[in-house]
């Protein structure tokens, strides 16, 4: 049996119209052509569509059932050619983001809210991890598009698993201080200002952003004194408050407002705290395109 959705078209014309050539005017073509489809319709069926007379044109009993059945049909199928399209849109599907705690407290919360308002069919889920962590969680297609900071990836390692990495947010690191230290009174200091106080820091061996900014320290010309390591943000800004140290930090954290905690920008030439979005170039995931369009809106014509 072979049937095809043109053959049900031109029935469901036929059905509405109860005449052959209204329904060959509504469908724009020749009447003989459409008599044929209808007739080779009824020999696949191996049924009567319609009862005709001299003065009557009506459906039979299994004309009215493939009536019903047909427009239920066509309608699930422009349905599904329009979830697909929707799909190819990145209008539909699921989004798995990887970020860094911190990236929380800068600009990544306003951008998935405007993602969620141009693709509310979209469900996004967040996965709090490590840049290793997100680095081995995209190559295992685990994650979707992952946020981490500096410093920026190797291309060639890039290249290798096959992922793709671009600078998405500029930052700068400041300085957190407890409230009574005599720097928290000064506009701006000196990386060096802080050569002798105890450093408080994230874990060393489970980000490469911190010991990126112990190398920043060492370039200024000094070695600093780890005092304590931490595996959240908010456990390194509860000691800065208790005055056990000082931190490194983005300066978008400094719109958490810890009590106790002052947030003073560095002067001369600060470690970048750049955010950068890290995706696979193998699977072209429509959603991920659309993210991406959202993070970077493609170039318009004047």
């Amino acid at each position: 049996m072979s049937i095809d959705l043109k053959q049900l078209k031109y029935f469901l014309a036929v059905a509405e119209e109860k005449s052959f050539s209204r329904a060959a005017e509504r469908l724009h073509i020749s009447q003989p052509p459409l008599s044929q489809q209808i007739m080779k319709l009824e020999s696949e069926l191996g049924v009567k569509l319609f009862a005709r007379t001299t003065r009557t044109f009506e459906l039979t009993v299994a004309g009215k059932a493939l009536m019903a059945e047909a427009n239920e049909l066509l309608a699930k199928m422009r349905m599904t050619i329009d979830t697909i399209r929707q799909i190819d849109r990145g209008e539909v599907g699921r989004l798995r983001v990887g970020i860094v705690g911190s990236a929380m407290w800068g600009p990544i919360p306003s951008l998935l809210e405007e993602f969620q308002t141009k693709f509310p069919r979209v469900t996004w889920t967040l996965h709090e991890l490590g840049p290793t962590l997100q680095y081995d969680a995209l190559r295992a297609k685990q994650i979707d598009v992952g946020f981490w900071r500096e410093p920026k990836l190797d291309e060639d390692d890039l290249k290798t698993d096959n992922l793709r990495q671009e600078l998405c947010f500029r930052e700068d690191v400041c300085v957190a201080l407890n409230e009574h230290h005599p720097l928290a009174k000064q506009d701006s200091i000196e990386l060096t200002d802080i050569a002798e106080e105890p450093m408080l820091t994230l874990a060393l061996d489970k980000s490469s952003f911190p010991r990126y900014l112990i190398q920043c320290c060492v370039k200024a010309g000094f070695q600093p004194t780890i005092f304590q390591e931490a595996s959240e943000p908010q456990t390194i800004l509860a000691m800065v408050g208790a005055g056990l140290g000082v931190a490194l930090m983005p300066e978008t954290t400094s719109r958490i407002g810890w009590p106790g905690v002052v947030f003073v920008p560095i002067r001369s030439n600060p470690p970048s705290a750049n955010l950068y979005i890290t995706y696979t170039t193998t699977d072209d995931a429509p959603v991920v395109r659309a993210f991406l369009n959202i993070l970077n809106p493609p170039a318009r014509g004047d």
